[in-house]
């Protein structure tokens, strides 16, 4: 998430709009304005935006995504199957892994630096006029939902795929009333934004399923499942359940990834490879051709699911960027990420000792997360990212020693440090009796650390803070 930047008042956000000649202009611009950890919940700004860009959101189809986990990968799968199958595409996810244009992809790609520059010029001109109008700016989040939506509109593209920032009803995305809502699996996360039980958090997402939609939801707690059942009979949308409508019927870990067995909403898919690991990512799969299959109304094809799937990337999602020692970067971030990483780690991994390096926001679970590694880290390094928002590295070390014990917590505030630290232990096998050589690395607990660690292992960035 965009945590650097300290909340300004409306008085910080400049009235007119000036012209932007570069990526980092633009970058300065946008964090101007409110970050996306500060919300006052309405969707008027957002409306009043869209209206004055012309509602770019009403000139495509959409598939729109909530749930706790696995949003991102899911998009990302779902954008992969219409590509292939020779749509146009824009795709809008948060937060970014390393750069703000991440967010908003056309045809599967990020804007460059120039098409990012011009999407935001394109909408400059009409800011202030919110800023003005409204008794709040137009926060960071708004400006880049209606850079997005404008860019698809002028692209144009056939169909939108575009994830929640933040719940649901009063995410600045929801604006767009999509043709298919998907709702991951809802747990408790931003409890002191959304709520602090999956069932009222479910009444936040459920408020994406729009009048005439197909709800695609995946396995839920049947708390939540009432909750969503409940708003999809209150608009009269369709409801397909994975479990009774699709779902997965086998998989098996791979080389390189998992061979998965899926049953869609029109045809059975045999024995595809997936090149992401764990049960999470094949539910993800499942929930994605659901999507995609409810959107068409019809079978896809055996040739289009084989190649998409084959294709489909997720960046620091037990993303491994480096061998000798393995280093795998995961950005779970809560405890129901973190136990999905845990068991795909068991499941597809054979690495020991594997080593932690946790950073983690202060306003995360760290007690949930840390424990959910526990059974898979021989030895946790706790360190902290940039953000201003980023726990102490001393502090999260407290809460990590109660559940590991002083003998296999270090701490280590630089996150470049951090990494050489655990590396080192991997190699030597210290942690635990353990073979030269035969450790790993996972560098985990938000998404920031793992994007600042993904630009210093495979961008190869100056070390140091």
């Amino acid at each position: 998430m965009t945590e650097t930047s300290d909340d300004p008042t409306p008085s910080d956000v400049p009235t007119q709009a000036r012209a932007a000649e570069t990526f980092d202009e633009v970058e300065d611009a946008l964090l101007s304005r409110w970050p996306e950890t500060r919300m006052e919940p309405t969707l008027d700004r957002i409306r009043a935006f869209c209206e004055l860009l012309g509602d770019p959101q009403t000139t495509f189809r959409a598939v729109h995504l909530t749930g706790t986990n696995g949003k991102t990968s899911t998009a990302r799968m779902v954008d992969t199957l219409l590509t292939t199958m020779g749509l146009r595409t824009g795709r809008f996810t948060s937060p970014h892994v390393e750069r703000m244009s991440e967010r908003i992809c056309l045809d599967g790609e990020p804007l460059d630096d120039e098409a990012f520059v011009r999407a935001f010029n394109d909408v400059a001109p009409y800011t202030h006029l919110v800023d003005q109008a409204e008794p709040f700016p137009l926060s960071f989040f708004e400006t880049m939902v209606g850079m997005a939506y404008a860019a698809f509109a002028d692209a144009p593209v056939d169909v939108g795929v575009v994830e929640v920032g933040l719940g649901g009803a009063w995410d600045a995305t929801n604006v767009i009333d999509a043709d298919v809502a998907v709702v991951l699996p809802v747990g408790v996360d931003h409890a002191h934004l959304l709520g602090d039980s999956p069932e009222v958090i479910a009444g936040e997402k459920a408020g994406i399923i729009k009048p005439g939609a197909t709800a695609v939801l995946a396995a839920q707690e049947p708390g939540v499942a009432e909750v969503l059942l409940a708003r999809a009979r209150e608009v009269g949308a369709t409801v397909v359940a994975e479990g009774v409508d699709f779902g997965v019927e086998t998989r098996t870990p791979a080389v390189g990834g998992q061979l998965v067995t899926l049953r869609g909403l029109r045809a059975r898919y045999d024995e595809l490879f997936l090149p992401l690991f764990g049960a999470h990512q094949a539910q993800n799969a499942v929930v994605a051709l659901a999507a995609v299959e409810a959107l068409v109304g019809e079978p896809l094809g055996d040739d289009v699911v084989r190649e998409a799937f084959a294709e489909v990337t997720s960046p620091g999602r037990l993303e491994v960027v480096r061998r000798s020692p393995t280093v795998i970067l995961d950005a779970a971030h809560n405890p129901q990420g973190a136990a999905a990483t845990a068991a795909a780690l068991e499941d597809s991994f054979q690495l020991s000792p594997l080593v932690g390096v946790v950073g983690l926001m202060s306003d995360k679970d760290a007690e949930g997360v840390l424990a959910a590694f526990e059974p898979q880290l021989a030895h946790v390094v706790c360190t902290q990212n940039s953000s201003s928002r980023s726990m102490a590295a001393a502090a999260l070390a407290e809460v990590a020693i109660e559940i590991y014990g002083e003998q296999r917590v270090s701490v280590e505030p630089s996150l470049a440090d951090a990494i050489d630290q655990a590396a080192t232990l991997a190699e030597a096998g210290e942690a635990v009796t353990a073979s030269l050589g035969s450790g790993a690395v996972l560098v985990t607990g938000s998404v920031v650390t793992v994007g600042e660690a993904r630009r210093l292992l495979v961008r190869g960035e100056a070390r140091g803070r």
